[in-house]
């Protein structure tokens, strides 16, 4: 394994981001991280995990070591009547895995189809799209615990699993590097259809297959969402804010058109693409960034900017939503280089 020093990072984030690492890796086996590990050690650096890159932005150079995690592999663990538990290396491309499992009638993913990034990083985030989310359809996983350097397993409830939220942002970050999950999924097919916008793309269809919600996902979110090849973007820039029950009727008494989707405590959440498009910001360009044209809710970069300049118009975005609606916006990718840059609003 080669370590690379000032190693440039443009090509290894959807943002397009200019950047250097420090030192560079990429490992491709538990052998790989643990060598990976000693070398920070040694030489006292940080140690910073990267998947795909696409959920991250960078804001400067990346002083330490950066891993890219490339563990590759799927199989079928065990079957126990419809269920069937799958394991999946932390590097394998998370819609290729989706796309895996449907071809060998291991049903449940359809709806987190397109989805960018890593395996190992759909954790961290609780990935989720059109009603479904990681939670719901995971076991456990394999970490590296980077104190001990020994493989630890969690199960779904010591992840402490939130919306787009789980122990890895927490009490973990920084102390494991996920090397695996395992998923239990199903060979009975029951598509899920609780998100409008499939259900309604797919109303012709009474007994919509997983194939055919798969197809679905894609071509909606083909049509919603720029590709970062195209033009270079993290997709979901923010979360969707929830509210309080009070807080959600009175802002449904002053926009009635304002959309949400009732919460099991009675909160509302909000879709953060209708705030910001309200609000007057999609299609807006300030220079190298800028708010997309179709989905207001994807910020993106056109060339030559830098990621202190996309923080800067996320903070200015959160800033005057909070100001016209009262509600705070976080952001969803995680910050990386430079300073410490704290997100509009945590």
């Amino acid at each position: 394994m080669e370590f690379i020093e000032q190693a440039p990072m443009g090509g290894l984030n959807t943002l397009a981001l200019d950047a250097r690492a420090r030192y560079l890796c990429t490992a491709a086996t538990l052998d790989d991280l643990l060598a990976a590990r000693d070398f920070a050690r040694a030489r006292g650096l940080s140690l910073t995990v990267l998947g795909g890159g696409s959920n991250v932005i960078l804001a400067g150079d990346i002083p330490g070591l950066v891993v890219r995690v490339a563990l590759p592999g799927i199989e079928a663990l065990d079957r126990a009547g419809s269920t069937v538990r799958v394991r999946a290396g932390a590097g394998e491309d998370w819609h290729a895995l989706v796309g895996h499992c449907l071809a060998r009638g291991w049903f449940g993913l359809e709806n987190l189809a397109l989805i960018p990034g890593r395996a190992g990083a759909a954790p961290i985030q609780n990935i989720g799209a059109y009603g479904v989310e990681l939670a719901s359809r995971f076991d456990s996983l394999d970490a590296l615990d980077l104190d001990s350097g020994e493989l630890i397993r969690l199960d779904r409830e010591a992840c402490r699993f939130g919306y787009r939220d789980s122990i890895f942002k927490h009490e973990l970050r920084g102390r494991v590097i996920i090397t695996a999950i395992t998923l239990s999924l199903s060979t009975t097919p029951a598509p899920c259809l609780d998100y409008p916008e499939l259900r309604d793309s797919l109303a012709a269809d009474p007994a919509p297959s997983p194939r055919a919600v798969y197809d679905a996902v894609c071509a909606l979110r083909r049509r919603k969402l720029p590709d970062p090849a195209e033009r270079p973007n993290a997709g979901s820039f923010f979360k969707n804010p929830v509210v309080g029950a009070a807080e959600g009727a009175a802002l449904r008494a002053r926009f009635p058109d304002m959309p949400g989707y009732p919460q099991p405590d009675g909160g509302l959440k909000i879709p953060a693409a209708w705030l910001i498009d309200r609000a007057g910001w999609k299609g807006r360009r300030r220079g190298a960034v800028g708010v997309h044209d179709r989905q207001a809710l994807v910020l993106v970069h056109f060339g030559g900017g830098s990621g202190a300049e996309l923080l800067a118009l996320a903070a200015d975005i959160a800033a005057d939503v909070e100001g016209r609606f009262g509600v705070a916006l976080e952001l969803e990718p995680t910050v990386l280089g430079g300073e410490d840059h704290a997100p509009p609003r945590r």
